[in-house]
């Protein structure tokens, strides 16, 4: 049986566990890198590809119909987005096409630059039940 401070301890390092998971979540990323991956046609290798902004709008904010606005989005979340269409565990063709030639420090970047636009995404902090 484990004694109360080998319990203590085993319990206090399960816990930093969890609360340090979510800072190592989002890399952080260069906003002015970030700015001419989104603008480019190809990529650090000189592959073609097309422009975010083809879709999501030359300043993320005015999309195409159905397309997502992505200014002021939560860098954090778009990483998240970015790596689940690079792996395939978000299903949609085109972003899966456009993310599978994305490093990691590519997607920080792109996140860091979408947050830094000024946009209209907004919690629901205000709004009626």
């Amino acid at each position: 049986m484990e004694s109360p401070s080998m319990t203590l301890r085993t319990a206090s390092l399960l816990l930093a566990l969890v609360f340090s998971a979510g800072a190592l979540a989002a890399q952080p990323g260069n906003a002015a890198a970030g700015k001419k991956l989104y603008q480019a046609t190809q990529d650090s290798k000189g592959q073609a590809k097309p422009a975010c902004g083809s879709c999501h709008g030359a300043n993320a904010n005015t999309p195409m119909a159905g397309m997502p606005k992505l200014a002021s989005q939560y860098p954090d979340y778009l990483q998240k987005a970015l790596k689940e269409y690079r792996s395939g565990k978000r299903k949609n063709p085109i972003m899966a096409a456009q993310a599978q030639g994305l490093s990691d420090t590519d997607i920080a970047n792109l996140s860091a630059y979408l947050a830094s636009v000024k946009g209209d995404v907004h919690d629901l902090s205000g709004h009626a039940d």
